[in-house]
């Protein structure tokens, strides 16, 4: 019922739900178009199809280039990770030149392969915050698709209208204070024709994130680790290839309990010389 607006970083109501003219910040996603061009495309998914795939969980097909791990028991080793792929080279050079990748250094790359033929999806989740650290990093290859974020929290979000009827101005968060007079909507108060701030609760809200093809998505923060995010089957229209990357999180960086073992892997990782495991 929202939609996420890269230019102004607020989630829009919709004009078709209840939350028409409704807005709030939507922090920790950062959205980049024409991140790599069609030839670059062309070329990375030519590349990617020479490998196997290999069958994933809801309709998709994945390759790995990471070290295997047991989320549950929280164990890992290298096992037959040999690094990343070569060509994502100059993909993650190109990656720590954005404002929130600096110092970038994945250490895991995943492709996904959906296709609407195999019903391809994914549920809503989180990613694995013990292993992996706050930035998750997409490239969106062949065609568009929506991110859909969700949350389960029991707390409530402020919306604030995104018009005044006096100037047409977009109205900042936390610009009109709360008045006595009951507006149409729950939580809606009005004065004088101004409408001020509305709760409503977490659970009731989803904010779409729309992924053009070839676009570049990161989201940290409370993108990554308030809101749930998924893709559902409707959003996927054409093959769709999602790639991946992951850092590594504080317990396995400089100063961590598991720093040794973090820098091995990021050596392996970062010698761009891997093949799917």
């Amino acid at each position: 019922n929202f939609t996420y607006c890269p230019a102004t970083g607020l989630a829009r109501g919709n004009e078709c739900s209840e939350y028409a003219g409704w807005a709030f910040p939507f922090p920790g996603v950062l959205l980049t178009e024409e991140f790599i061009s069609e030839d670059e495309e062309s070329e990375i998914v030519e590349l990617i199809d020479r490998d196997d795939w290999k069958p994933s969980q809801s309709g998709r097909k994945k390759q790995d280039y990471g070290p295997k791990v047991n989320f549950k028991k929280q164990r890992l080793k290298a096992g037959s990770f040999t690094g990343l792929p070569s060509f994502s080279k100059k993909i993650v050079a190109r990656m720590q030149a954005c404002s929130v990748l600096g110092g970038f250094f994945p250490v895991e790359q995943c492709h996904l392969d959906y296709v609407p033929e195999r019903g391809s999806a994914i549920d809503p989740h989180f990613d694995d915050w013990w292993l992996w650290g706050e930035r998750l990093v997409s490239l969106n290859l062949l065609s568009k698709t929506v991110l859909s974020m969700s949350c389960d929290s029991e707390a409530t979000i402020q919306l604030f209208p995104t018009f005044s009827e006096e100037n047409g101005e977009l109205s900042p968060p936390g610009s009109l204070t709360p008045q006595t007079s009951t507006g149409k909507n729950p939580g809606e108060e009005v004065i004088n024709g101004i409408v001020s701030p509305r709760l409503v609760p977490c659970k009731e809200v989803t904010v779409a994130v729309q992924l053009p093809r070839r676009s570049l998505v990161v989201l940290h923060g409370d993108a990554r680790y308030q809101w749930k995010h998924a893709i559902y089957r409707k959003h996927i229209e054409q093959r769709r290839i999602c790639v991946t990357f992951r850092e590594l999180s504080a317990e396995f960086s400089t100063g961590g309990r598991h720093e040794e073992l973090g820098r091995e892997l990021l050596e392996v990782a970062l010698s761009f010389q891997g093949r799917p495991v």
